[in-house]
């Protein structure tokens, strides 16, 4: 409706075809997402030029797209083009540079480049606890995604205490049974399964998984991945 009255290219046209693009990236349809955001892209790039704040949004959405749809290799391409122009644009230390640097590093991670993720996952810590404070959503869920990486590339000596501090901190601020203080649960247990340390690993999968079916359901996705996560580490501690 809005293309056919205010034309292809309107502010409110693109912002539809970007919500669009969004709606149907939140239904799992990642591949018919991607060229509503290349369209909505092209357009900004044309319309408001490559640096604009809106068009740098609709490259960040995008990378996120490929991301999501395994195309790793131009997610980090594009949110590596969006990191630097934001960071120009509007500094190093803003939220939505900051928010880039968390995507960049994510690319980097999925990629297989654990170290260079670590790196950047580091940075942006530092930074939202600097900018939000160390108890502040964003800077908790920074240090989780630090602590993800460190374990993956074989730091689980400095992944586990990371993630013990980010749970109580989660506990602490959002409550034993947020949704977000349950992953953050279940990423501990994970890295205490990596370590070899089955008791402890079972204990809080346990937890986590009779919270998520009292918040979630049993049949949630997140509530099957605590029933997966806890009948591996039962059969590791029987090995």
């Amino acid at each position: 409706m809005r293309e056919r009255v205010l034309g292809p290219d309107h502010p409110d046209t693109l912002d539809s075809r970007n919500n669009l693009a969004i709606a149907y990236r939140a239904a799992g349809r990642a591949p018919e997402a991607i060229p509503l955001h290349e369209q909505t892209l092209a357009v900004r790039k044309k319309v408001l030029g490559p640096e604009h704040p809106r068009t740098l949004i609709s490259q960040n959405n995008l990378a996120v797209t490929y991301q999501e749809a395994d195309r790793a290799a131009e997610a980090a391409s594009l949110h590596e083009q969006t990191l630097a122009a934001r960071e120009k644009v509007l500094g190093p230390d803003h939220p939505d540079t900051l928010q880039s640097r968390n995507n960049l590093a994510a690319a980097y991670r999925a990629a297989g480049r654990a170290a260079e993720a670590a790196r950047l996952h580091e940075q942006t810590l530092a930074a939202r606890e600097k900018v939000l404070g160390p108890d502040h959503p964003d800077t908790l869920q920074s240090r989780n995604n630090l602590a993800i990486t460190y374990l993956e590339a074989g730091r689980a000596a400095e992944a586990i205490p990371l993630h013990e501090e980010t749970l109580a901190a989660f506990e602490r601020v959002l409550g034993h049974d947020h949704p977000h203080t349950l992953q953050s649960r279940n990423n501990l247990a994970v890295a205490y399964a990596g370590a070899g340390l089955a008791a402890e690993a079972i204990r809080l999968h346990e937890q986590t998984l009779a919270a998520r079916e009292k918040v979630l359901g049993p049949d949630h996705p997140e509530t099957l991945q605590s029933r997966r996560n806890l009948a591996d580490a039962r059969g590791m501690k029987a090995t």
